[in-house]
């Protein structure tokens, strides 16, 4: 095929993907999607360890990766770098268990380097900030591979049970019950007020997040 590269494999592996889930995205099935043979496929990746990868990096990188934006604080930037790094894995069937097979994701290493440094100038330490990062990656990693499994409404056993215990049933009423927008916030805010505790004092305003 003309025009074959890697980029397009990567393109066409994460529409394959949105079809038929990570368990039906093959090498053999793409080499099938861009008319070609399997052979072909390797000048481009070598394994399908490789294309996943590739997949991985694109889907970090669509999250639109870097430090924060003018005057945002740490604590805005992280929030909202979560929330983006989840819609793109959200964006895409089986998204959050493409990350996880994937393991390594090395077109995105040079953002997650700029984002590093912005971080240590802002008082972080080189490990405390890698830490933050993986938490947060790692706590979306595992909220959306929960979100994209397939879930059932609660079975009539299960709303007799909890009518039995005020306690719980008023916190789904009051805290909602599936609610994972909410949930997820609720989980990046306690991870910034833990990262808040771990920070050296930098003067006045520092704990609230200023990036004096």
């Amino acid at each position: 095929m003309k025009g074959l590269s890697r980029e397009l494999l990567i393109e066409t592996g994460l529409r394959l993907l949105d079809e038929v889930g990570l368990d039906g995205l093959s090498v053999r099935r793409l080499a099938a999607e861009l008319g070609v043979q399997s052979p072909a496929l390797y000048w481009h990746v070598k394994t399908k360890q490789e294309l996943l990868e590739g997949m991985a990096s694109a889907i970090i990188m669509a999250a639109g990766m870097g430090p924060p934006e003018g005057d945002e604080t740490w604590p805005v930037w992280l929030r909202r770098r979560a929330q983006a790094y989840r819609k793109s894995l959200l964006s895409h069937r089986d998204g959050a268990r493409l990350i996880t097979s994937a393991r390594r994701a090395p077109e995105a290493l040079a953002g997650f380097e700029r984002e590093l440094e912005a971080m240590v100038g802002l008082g972080f330490t080189p490990a405390l900030a890698l830490h933050t990062i993986m938490v947060i990656a790692d706590y979306t990693n595992g909220f959306v591979l929960q979100e994209q499994a397939i879930q059932s409404a609660p079975s009539p056993q299960e709303l007799e049970m909890l009518a039995r215990m005020p306690t719980l049933s008023e916190a789904f009423k009051t805290g909602g019950y599936r609610q994972p927008d909410a949930a997820f916030a609720h989980g990046i805010d306690v991870i910034v007020a833990g990262t808040e505790a771990l920070l050296p004092p930098r003067g006045i305003g520092w704990a609230h997040g200023s990036r004096g």
